[in-house]
């Protein structure tokens, strides 16, 4: 077996490394996507590859099949979930976290992006005119990061120029990455939210392998910061380790050093989770991690946690280190957590999925006006049913 720095150190430079191979399938050639990859492209099928890592190194660009649209998989009646809707513009991801689920679910590991940026916002279009008072947060995150390398940053431009004319959505753009240069220059009217997963250098350094480092993602908060962008936090997953309060009292206030709270539209807090067939696979790709070390319990959603107590412990700290900064005022919010967890962390909780969809919607209106120009009616959001 290798040293384990060597697995490691393998892929720490991929931002800085050229696909194995570029395919566009005929029926996108002539799409705006596919013209950005470049005269160097294949046209053609996509290679079909099923090795996960291998996967990640060959980018192919292929028409929209079937509905991309759909509420979060994650949304379980069982647990206060966002209800967030995910569009599935990309599938696989060139980054090596250690916890990442796609190493469990993928079949088909090519790295893919749809190119038919207008087939995707028609279907969009016609799902959220069903509910023309609801204010829906649409993110690109569920299978992948289009935002991690060229030249999927740029593929994320259609979408966020398409999101200006939706009254009642917003693109939600989340990374580990920090290649934010092209989304500088483009007309968003505020409907696109930036949004960053963050950890301590720790955690960036041994089990988000290959993504940038915690100063360049700063510095590519305050870029899109400042060109008036608002910005999304999600410490999820926390993970648990030796001097784990230190270090993320020193990332919160490295955050809010690189931006004002004012810029700050949401921040979402969860802890490592995962199923139980994943846990072997965690343990097989990558051996020289130790997240699966720790005493965990299995929920009825089929995901292992950290105990209760220590979750409770982990979120509180956080949310303490969030209000010493200045940023109390941002709406924050648990990830797939039960409403006692929300009464020990917070001292109160949404009453249902629908009521926190609603003071999402609150909160982003009356801190974003120009993200949400219209005031939520909180009876509709409360006549939402899930399950």
């Amino acid at each position: 077996m290798k040293p384990k720095r060597d697995l490691k150190d393998s892929f720490r430079t991929f931002e800085n490394m050229k696909f194995r191979s570029i395919t566009i399938h005929p029926k996108v050639r002539d799409t705006e996507i596919a013209k950005r990859l470049g005269g160097t492209a294949a046209v053609g099928p996509g290679p079909g590859l099923s090795d996960y890592r291998q996967g990640k190194r060959h980018l192919f660009a292929t028409p929209k099949r079937g509905e991309l649209f759909h509420v979060c998989a994650s949304l379980d009646p069982r647990y206060v979930c966002c209800s967030t809707h995910v569009v599935s513009q990309i599938s696989n991801c060139p980054f090596e976290c250690t916890y990442c689920f796609l190493q469990n679910y993928l079949t088909d590991t090519t790295l893919t992006v749809v190119a038919d940026t207008r087939a995707i916002i028609r279907e969009i279009m016609q799902k959220t005119s069903e509910q023309p008072w609801r204010l829906f947060r649409i993110g690109t995150w569920e299978l992948g990061d289009s935002l991690a390398v060229p030249p999927l940053n740029e593929a994320a431009i259609g979408l966020v120029r398409e999101f200006r004319n939706l009254d009642n959505c917003i693109l939600k753009l989340r990374t580990k990455g920090s290649a934010v240069e092209p989304l500088l220059d483009v007309d968003h009217q505020g409907k696109t939210v930036v949004s960053w997963t963050v950890n301590p250098p720790e955690i960036i350094r041994g089990e988000e392998i290959g993504t940038a480092p915690l100063e360049e993602r700063l510095r590519a908060m305050e870029l899109v910061s400042r060109a008036g962008y608002p910005v999304g936090l999600h410490f999820d997953p926390m993970i648990l380790f030796k001097g784990w309060e230190k270090a993320y009292r020193k990332l919160v206030r490295s955050i809010f050093s690189a931006i004002g709270p004012e810029n700050c539209i949401w921040i979402s807090i969860g802890s490592l989770r995962f199923n139980p067939e994943m846990k072997k696979k965690i343990e097989n790709n990558y051996p020289f991690s130790r997240i699966t070390a720790q005493e965990m319990v299995l929920g009825d959603d089929n995901k292992l946690r950290y105990l209760r107590p220590v979750r409770e412990e982990m979120y509180s700290f956080l949310l303490q280190c969030i209000k010493e900064v200045g940023c109390g005022e941002c709406f924050t919010y648990l990830c797939m957590e039960r409403w006692n967890v929300w009464e020990k962390v917070f001292g109160r909780s949404p009453f249902s999925i629908g009521h926190l969809d609603y003071l999402m919607a609150r909160s982003v209106h009356e801190r974003f006006p120009e993200t949400a120009k219209k005031a939520p009616e909180k009876k509709l959001y409360l006549s939402l049913r899930y399950g």
